[in-house]
C-alpha cells in the first residue's frame, strides 16, 4: 500500500469536503478517489468521513488524522528537498585538495564562490600536492582536486584547464635579468631549483623534457617545497627556477622573465573520479578554472611575438 498518496488524497478531501472537487484538484476520477480513502479506512481500520448526511464530515478520526497526515507530508517534501540538494551535490560534505602553493587570494574566491553556488555544502578543503591528491583520488579518500597537468593517472575526469605562461626567476643582479627575454639554453650551467619530484611527477619530468630540448641541461636539479626556500637558492647565486610570474612578484630582489621563443606553460584543472564521483565536482571545476584565470591572467610578452605562445604538450581531459 502506498500510504503517503493516500494520504494526500485524503487531506484533499477533508480539506473540501467535497469527493467531486477533490478529484478535480487532484486530477483524477471520482471513483479511484473514493476506492483510495476506502482502502486507507480499511487499513487504519476505521472511519474517516461521515457519509451518513449530505454533506460529507470529517469523523474524530478523521480530524485527528488529518493533523498527523499533514505534518507527515510536510515531513516527506521536506526530506526530498533534502534528498535532491544532496543528489545535485548542493548539500553535504566535499573533501577537496588544493595546492599548497595555491596564492590565498584564490582560495578565499573559491570558497566565497562554492558558498554562494551551495552553502549548504560543506567543503573540507586538504593542502596536498598533485602527486598526493592523484594517491587519494584513485584510494577514494578525496572527491575532487586541483592538479598539475600532465597526469598519467586513469580514471580521472577533468574540468577546463587554465594555461599560466612561465618565465625563469633569477636575482635582479644577474646579467641575466637585463634581457627583456631570456633563451633557455642561456642557463646552461646553473643549477634548476624546482619542486620535489614526488609532488607533481607529470610535470617535473615534462619541465626538465623541454628544458633539455631546448638547450638546457641542469647542473644539478635542487627541491624546493616552499616559496621562501625557493627565494632563497636562487639568491644565493648559481640556480634559477621556472615559475608562474605571480611567485616572482612575491619577492622585489627577484625577477621574472619569459622564456624566448616557445615558453612553458604550468596547466592546471580541477580533477575528480569516473565512477561515483561526487555531484558537485563538476561544479568545482567549472569555479576552480574562473578562479584561476581570473587570478593570473597570461603575462603580456616582454616584445612583439610573430606568433601565439606554442602549448608544449596537451592533456585530453
Amino acid at each position: 500500500m502506498d500510504l503517503l498518496r493516500h494520504l494526500r488524497h485524503f487531506v484533499v478531501v477533508a480539506e473540501e469536503l467535497h469527493f467531486g472537487r477533490a478529484a478535480e484538484l487532484l486530477g483524477m476520477a471520482q471513483p479511484p478517489l473514493s476506492q483510495s480513502i476506502q482502502r486507507l479506512e480499511r487499513e487504519l481500520a476505521v472511519e474517516l468521513f461521515d457519509r451518513s448526511r449530505r454533506q460529507v464530515r470529517l469523523t474524530t478520526a478523521g480530524e485527528l488524522l488529518l493533523a498527523e497526515a499533514e505534518e507527515l507530508l510536510a515531513g516527506e517534501h521536506r526530506l526530498r528537498n533534502v534528498l535532491r540538494q544532496v543528489r545535485d551535490g548542493a548539500l553535504g560534505v566535499l573533501r577537496a585538495g588544493v595546492p599548497p602553493e595555491t596564492p590565498a587570494v584564490s582560495l578565499r574566491a573559491l570558497l566565497d564562490r562554492l558558498a554562494d553556488r551551495a552553502p549548504g555544502l560543506d567543503v573540507e578543503l586538504h593542502e596536498l600536492t598533485s602527486g598526493e591528491q592523484e594517491r587519494m583520488l584513485a584510494e577514494g579518500r578525496l572527491d575532487v582536486g586541483l592538479l598539475h597537468h600532465p597526469v598519467a593517472a586513469d580514471g580521472l575526469r577533468f574540468g577546463a584547464a587554465v594555461d599560466v605562461p612561465l618565465g625563469v626567476l633569477l636575482p635582479r643582479t644577474s646579467p641575466l635579468a637585463r634581457a627583456r627575454e631570456v633563451e633557455l639554453a642561456a642557463l646552461v650551467g646553473l643549477d634548476l631549483v624546482t619542486a620535489p619530484r614526488a609532488t607533481a611527477p607529470g610535470w617535473h619530468d615534462h619541465l626538465l623534457d623541454v628544458c633539455r630540448r631546448h638547450g638546457f641541461t641542469p647542473a644539478r636539479v635542487r627541491p624546493a617545497r616552499n616559496p621562501e626556500f625557493l627565494f632563497g637558492l636562487v639568491l644565493a647565486g648559481g640556480g634559477v627556477a621556472v615559475e608562474p610570474a605571480a611567485l616572482g612578484r612575491r619577492e622585489p630582489r627577484i625577477a621574472w622573465r619569459p622564456v624566448a621563443g616557445a615558453p612553458l606553460v604550468k596547466r592546471t584543472s580541477a580533477a575528480w573520479p569516473r565512477r561515483a564521483a561526487h555531484p558537485a565536482a563538476p561544479m568545482v571545476g567549472q569555479l576552480a578554472a574562473e578562479v584561476l584565470a581570473a587570478a593570473d591572467p597570461p603575462a603580456p610578452p616582454a616584445v612583439p611575438a610573430p606568433r601565439p605562445w606554442r602549448v608544449l604538450f596537451d592533456t585530453a581531459g
